[in-house]
């Protein structure tokens, strides 16, 4: 006698399918929502070369915290916490992530950016600002290792916006948009003055995207040029010192640069 089989006897085998798609499923989505900070941290060190750690992050990569330290990169031996934990919330908009971040030292009410992943591409927008978005002390730059280290700065450093946005596609970056760093009451222990200037960082999105120092105001005059190509920064400028301060700027004009005469020549790349 032949044996049929009917649709009833198919069910318990659908049914387990069903069930182990679902909790694989669930499985994923229990994954994502509970992701911990500590997967944000290894991103926020990959994609840039290990020079910004999230350390300590606690929370998830939803809603979570960390110290900022910045590094002279991998095997580095200096490093530089800002005072304080950075604060974070993650979320969707739209087909991007919204990244809100409050730091009590250091940002400006909440900064908020946009983070668009894609495959093999990652962009990140900045929004237009009329005042500084964040503002870091000067010394912070030390953890970055050589020349920060020697020159152990003092003064602040704060970071406005025109709209940048800044994509990485194979480990390179590309930028568009426009950003201005400002440099105020910048020290140097290598000065025995109180104060060196203040000085503009202005950063012009294009191909290559373009970078311009020039001096505010001080003693130490500062002024150059450079673009970001897929190597890296390419800046030549010069440093000098206004008319009466060559003596109290003649040590860090020689750690600054190769010297020119009076002047010293300021390269990167």
């Amino acid at each position: 006698m032949r044996r049929v089989r009917g649709r009833g006897a198919e069910r318990p085998g659908g049914a387990a399918r069903w069930a182990l798609a679902g909790a694989a499923a669930g499985l994923v989505a229990g994954l994502v929502a509970f992701a911990p900070a500590a997967w944000l941290a290894a991103a926020a060190a990959a994609a840039t070369n290990q020079h910004l750690l999230l350390a300590d992050a606690r929370g998830s990569v939803w809603s979570g915290s960390a110290v900022a330290v910045l590094s002279g990169g991998e095997g580095s031996h200096d490093a530089r916490a800002l005072p304080g934990r950075l604060h974070w919330t993650l979320g969707l908009d739209g087909t991007a992530l919204a990244l809100n971040a409050r730091q009590d030292c250091c940002i400006t009410g909440t900064l908020r950016l946009r983070v668009q992943p894609g495959l093999g591409r990652l962009t990140i927008a900045l929004p237009a600002s009329t005042h500084a978005l964040v503002r870091w002390p000067a010394d912070w730059l030390a953890g970055l290792g050589t020349p920060f280290n020697t020159l152990q700065l003092g003064g602040w450093l704060a970071l406005s916006s025109g709209g940048l946005q800044a994509a990485s596609s194979t480990g390179r970056w590309q930028l568009q948009g426009s950003a201005m760093l400002a440099l105020d009451d910048l020290s140097s222990r290598l000065s025995p003055l109180p104060v060196l200037g203040s000085y503009r960082v202005a950063l012009a999105g294009g191909t290559p995207p373009r970078v311009t120092l020039s001096t505010v105001a001080g003693p130490l005059l500062l002024s150059g040029s450079g673009q970001w190509t897929p190597t890296g920064l390419r800046f030549r400028g010069d440093a000098s010192a206004a008319a009466g301060f060559e003596a109290a700027l003649n040590n860090l004009l020689n750690i600054l640069g190769r010297r020119q005469g009076t002047q010293a020549v300021l390269s990167i790349g």
